[in-house]
């Protein structure tokens, strides 16, 4: 059973487009906005003090991507600075589902808002690191993450 999350913060991660994140044309490659949202979701726990690594260490478990819905609204291209954000919206006892988009800073017109570029839903479940079997997330953590 999860629950909505009203309230939990907005965090927001700066990345530029570089070649390597482009196809052919210099717009950036679909399947990269995953790899924008995964570095988002990683700081954002990062912030939170929930590093991967002691995740593993202290707490014997992981996250794992269990589930993404991702819609595209307008292409991003080489040199552009975007925004990743990521937004707690659900968490139950083994997953959470994180709301996170893509926005480009609008570099002609610094004062204007950002466009959207892309949205996503990411659920993300708890595994026991060694298994990698389903478990519930640790409470030390779910009380972090919805500060």
């Amino acid at each position: 059973m999860s629950r909505t999350v009203q309230g939990a913060r907005v965090f927001h991660w700066p990345i530029r487009v570089y070649w390597e994140d482009t196809d052919a044309g210099g717009i950036v490659f679909y399947a990269n906005y995953l790899k924008f949202f995964e570095r988002a979701r990683t700081e954002w726990l990062r912030s939170l003090g929930l590093g991967q690594h002691k995740l593993r260490e202290e707490c014997g478990g992981m996250f794992v991507v269990v589930e993404t819905h991702v819609k595209y609204h307008r292409p991003a291209r080489l040199d552009d600075e975007l925004v990743v954000t990521a937004h707690l919206s659900e968490m139950g006892q083994a997953s959470m589902t994180i709301l996170q988009q893509v926005l480009s800073k609008n570099e002609r017109a610094p004062a204007s808002p950002a466009e959207l570029l892309c949205t996503g839903s990411i659920r993300i479940g708890w595994v026991d690191a060694t298994t990698l079997k389903p478990a519930k997330i640790p409470k030390n953590i779910l009380e972090v993450v919805k500060q």
